[in-house]
């Protein structure tokens, strides 16, 4: 098997080293050399698509023989992403693609609002533009069959995707849009065993959105459409169970799903039901392993248990119990400065709040591991340091707390029970959740 050579250069690197994976399992860890560059040989990869992480991630196709320069940098990942040497062209060439997708998908809220007919001409233009887009690059390049599959799932899958979300967000008024005949004749075309897509983000996401509407189809008699409810969720496992063959296709499915559902649940027996299922179904014993431990996790959580006694460090670098800072009702919210608009937002929602509910008290917590930089830029902004406050070690607080989302709020009653593990104070509900626990 021929060589593949990788190498390149990161511009303002988040750390030292990068990750090369294959189907989301690491083929290795790659160190930069002190002038941010770094070279990797391999000499038994075979033909496919891989992700490079570097804080964020991309993906390319590599052929033995391949000789790959990148070079990104990190502020503007995938604007300024580009590769030179051997097979830099197919690479550019998904990097094309990619970033007019993005250009597209921002516009796709308003296409949403058409109705059937104009949205698949909408539809039409967009795929017509990425159809020339390849034949212009075959016109110029030669490529194999496999490269010429990956492309050409971009084109159609992502087509596909479109017409599923579409679906998905006009459920409330299907009945009165006039669908042509034709709108969902690709569904017989659809092949759900393209195992190397597996990572390809057009063909994963159709897939997904895909089983969210066959899964739609087995309770839409009886309730509205709810993509993270228990219903959905069960409706949603048995129909990837049964569509797809592919045990790796169907098995990162599964537990991406069932992730996602846990990370939103507040009720411990739905959250026990669905995961059982879901170990039935998924064979891959890591992902059984890893949703295990998040359902012990996410079940503590659940309405009526204690919240966990976690160590917070306060602004004067002291040590805090969580239980302890619990002296009334109380609303925890969490924080990074790595997100400049989002803490400012929460910081600016909870004040709004607490103007309107001065019975509760309202905590930030900040999930950085840099002390002074957090404890700087608290006094910087004026925030009241008697609720600020840092996690002691965030790893642990991840895994007790469940710290999937930055938007992740619980509220607590005055003795530390939760009354909700998962809200947002950003949820259009916020206040009416907060008067009813107030009753």
């Amino acid at each position: 098997m021929d060589t593949i050579w990788i190498g390149g250069e990161i511009i303002a690197p988040k750390s030292d080293y990068i990750i090369l994976k294959k189907d989301n399992q690491t083929i290795d860890t790659i160190l930069l050399e002190r002038d941010n560059t770094f070279l990797y040989k391999a000499d038994t990869l075979s033909e496919g698509l891989y992700t490079f992480h570097h804080n964020e991630y991309q993906i390319m196709h590599l052929t033995p023989g391949d000789s790959l320069l990148l070079r990104v940098n990190t502020y503007e990942f995938d604007e300024s992403l580009t590769y030179s040497g051997r097979g830099a062209e197919k690479n550019n060439f998904l990097m094309d693609l990619y970033l007019f997708n993005e250009k597209v998908n921002r516009d796709m809220p308003k296409l949403y609002q058409l109705p059937p007919r104009e949205f698949e001409r909408e539809l039409d233009s967009i795929q017509l533009i990425k159809t020339t887009m390849l034949k212009r690059f075959k016109s110029n390049h030669t490529i194999n069959d496999a490269f010429e599959e990956v492309a050409l799932a971009d084109i159609n899958y992502g087509n596909y995707l479109k017409k599923e979300l579409y679906t998905s967000a006009n459920y409330r008024r299907k009945e009165t849009l006039d669908f042509p005949a034709s709108f969902y004749d690709y569904r017989d075309k659809v092949n759900t065993e393209k195992t190397f897509l597996k990572v390809y983000l057009p063909y994963y996401r159709f897939l997904n959105a895909y089983s969210d509407n066959l899964a739609f189809e087995k309770y839409k008699a009886s309730d509205s459409f709810s993509r993270y409810s228990y219903q959905h969720s069960y409706h949603k496992l048995k129909t990837i169970d049964s569509l797809i063959k592919s045990p790796v296709l169907k098995n990162a499915l599964l537990e991406n799903n069932v992730r996602r559902y846990l990370n939103r649940a507040n009720n411990a027996e739905e959250e026990q039901e669905i995961s059982k299922l879901f170990l039935k179904m998924d064979t891959n014993k890591s992902h059984q392993y890893a949703i295990q431990n998040l359902v012990d996790a996410t079940l503590k959580l659940t309405p009526g248990n204690k919240i966990p006694d976690l160590t917070l460090a306060t602004v004067d670098n002291n040590a805090a119990s969580l239980a302890a800072l619990i002296k009334k009702p109380t609303v925890l919210y969490f924080w990074s400065s790595q997100s400049v608009n989002h803490y400012k937002d929460i910081h600016r929602k909870a004040e709004l709040l607490q103007e309107k509910f001065p019975e509760y008290d309202f905590i930030g917590i900040n999930t950085d591991t840099n002390f002074r930089k957090w404890r700087d830029l608290v006094t910087a902004l004026g925030y009241d340091s008697s609720q600020e406050f840092q996690f002691e070690n965030i790893i642990e607080a991840e895994k007790q707390l469940v710290l999937n989302s930055a938007n992740k709020t619980m509220i607590l009653d005055r003795s530390g029970i939760i009354l909700t593990g998962n809200t947002n104070l950003f949820n259009p509900n916020i206040e009416k959740q907060l008067k009813d626990f107030k009753k």
